[in-house]
């Protein structure tokens, strides 16, 4: 699963490694670890527009939903299942860039957890890399304002991933720089499932 990422870069080298700018450059925060149940503003790229980056809340709210209490549920997305739960089936082809320079994952050490190990993971030669991630729109009933969200897409773990993840055994879809722009044009989704990945390491901290 991926509920906690980092993103600690400056803002000119995240718009230079993805050739985008910020829409809006002062919501934009450098941190060290952020907590997706915190439903926070988060910098994405969407398939709308490849040269702009926003800030979404993490957590999908779909169009239907009479609330936003959903969202505790959808911060991560099983690739495997997306076109069945009606809470993603109506964006598998919403796709977005979820940007980050790392993301962090917890090892248990013992059965019930109640020991364990915090791992950093991160890509082979990406500084800054792209969870694939898939977005809504949802109007609140209340404010009447428009509200973006997302969820990162989750597939199998690798062999590391299984390791260290070692309870659910699953990891989000870092994408291949080269990859990006087909999972923004809406390539088949199942594509991008276990086996394919990149190579990670993993730091203990």
């Amino acid at each position: 699963m991926c509920y906690r990422t980092r993103l600690n870069s400056d803002l000119g080298l995240i718009e230079k490694s993805f050739e985008a700018t910020f829409v809006e450059p002062d919501q934009y925060h450098p941190q060290e670890e952020i907590n997706g149940y915190a439903y926070q503003p988060y910098p994405v790229i969407t398939d709308e527009d490849a040269t702009h980056i926003v800030m979404a809340q993490w957590g999908l709210v779909p169009f239907w939903s009479k609330d936003d209490a959903i969202k505790k549920f959808t911060l991560n997305a099983k690739i495997e299942t997306l076109d069945q739960k009606p809470s993603y089936r109506n964006s598998t082809d919403k796709r977005c860039l979820v940007i980050a320079d790392g993301y962090y994952e917890w090892q248990w050490l013992d059965s019930k957890g109640k020991q364990k190990q915090k791992y950093l993971i991160r890509p082979e030669g990406q500084e800054i890399f792209a969870l694939a991630g898939i977005y809504s729109y949802w109007k609140n009933p209340e404010t009447r304002k428009d509200v973006q969200s997302f969820s990162i897409v989750t597939t199998e773990a690798n062999e590391l991933m299984a390791k260290i993840h070692n309870t659910k055994k699953r990891m989000p879809v870092l994408l291949r720089e080269a990859d990006r722009t087909k999972w923004l044009s809406g390539k088949e989704y199942h594509d991008f499932a276990f086996p394919y990945e990149v190579e990670l390491y993993a730091e203990a901290i």
